[in-house]
């Protein structure tokens, strides 16, 4: 009995010590890739993780596809050419996008935000599935003019490819509805909820009294379309501007229907300071010249200006006295997030 003890403390006091000497043999799982996190005070997402669920094998494919100009037809324009992540994922300093040899598009770049909300996708809604959404960029002839067909052999020459796509999804993975799911895993991890308006939000931090009072002119004036939390309420609508010189007709593209002419999707107001130039074809590149726009009298040219704007002949759109003006952008100042234009998880 005593030499049980014995040994029983002796082997004790071995497990003791090899624990003490041995701190990285932790038999816990290895937490460094977070997954997708729902941020405390967002809904629930609407995308559909139960047929793709975020992988860490899966997203780090997709973020190599995502930053790898091997998806444009000359292997020189990469998704993150228009969507930089310092600039929160849009092409700041660009009014519209530039694909391969230069060729123009007709739109600005939007920012990649909140995907897994997102119900619609582009600023005409065109796409209605996330897993979709690449399609258009890669085929498209002023983006990147690609057959996507010939994307899996072209993948396959690389051997680094064909390695990920089996560690993402098995043996014989590689093919191009993986390709769209692995991307669709990195975009899905694009969450914006650091602002200082968030850490509002969830008690950590308090708004000044000049942002106090933007908050409340926001809410009073610009909440209609540009809901909490996202600050969009990803409605498609016409605010008034000035067919564009390419007579972009926005949503009635998709639609076909003269109802839907010159509607675009209303766009977030989440890190404003990155994301800048402004409006569906970056025509404006300060805010100023948002907050002009939308303080002036806008008329109804094609008869699809959005209820909210019509106002009588002469009548500003949206009154804000000067100083509603430098609250309102004081308080969009706590909706930039640097912890997500810097974000290592996401950067190249």
């Amino acid at each position: 009995m005593k030499k049980r003890i014995v040994l029983l403390l002796i082997l004790g006091l071995y497990m003791l010590v090899w624990v003490a000497c041995n701190p990285d043999k932790d038999p816990e799982p290895d937490n460094s890739f977070p997954g997708f996190v729902k941020p405390e005070n967002f809904p629930a997402p609407t995308y559909h993780f139960e047929t793709n669920p975020i992988t860490e094998k899966g997203f780090q494919l997709g973020k190599k596809l995502f930053y790898d100009p091997i998806l444009s037809v000359d292997n020189t324009i990469s998704c993150a050419s228009c969507h930089i992540p310092t600039n929160a994922f849009a092409q700041q300093g660009h009014d519209i996008s530039h694909g391969v040899e230069s060729r123009l598009g007709t739109r600005n770049s939007p920012a990649l935000m909140h995907l897994a909300w997102m119900p619609l996708f582009f600023h005409d809604g065109g796409v209605a599935d996330l897993d979709l959404q690449p399609i258009s960029p890669i085929t498209s002839e002023v983006e990147m003019d690609m057959d996507i067909a010939l994307l899996p052999e072209k993948l396959a020459a690389a051997p680094e490819y064909k390695e990920m796509f089996e560690a993402a999804f098995g043996a014989g993975g590689l093919n191009g509805t993986n390709m769209l799911k692995a991307l669709s895993q990195f975009m899905l991890m694009c969450v914006s909820s650091n602002s200082k308006y968030d850490s509002v939000q969830t008690g950590k931090a308090v708004f000044s009294s000049l942002e106090n009072e933007g908050y409340i002119v926001f809410k009073s004036k610009c909440a209609s379309c540009h809901q909490e939390p996202f600050f969009t309420d990803f409605s498609f609508r016409n605010n008034g501007l000035p067919i564009s010189a390419s007579n972009d007709s926005g949503r009635a593209k998709i639609t076909l229907t003269n109802e839907d002419l010159y509607k675009f999707k209303v766009p977030s107001l989440r890190n404003l300071q990155y994301t800048a130039p402004f409006m569906h074809d970056g025509r404006m590149s300060t805010l100023t010249e948002v907050l002009t726009h939308y303080t002036s009298h806008i008329p109804d040219l094609y008869g699809t200006l959005d209820p909210i704007l019509k106002k009588p002949s002469g009548t500003s759109a949206i009154v804000l006295t000067p100083a509603e003006q430098t609250a309102l952008l004081a308080f969009l100042e706590t909706l930039n997030d640097k912890k997500f234009i810097t974000n290592p998880l996401l950067a190249p």
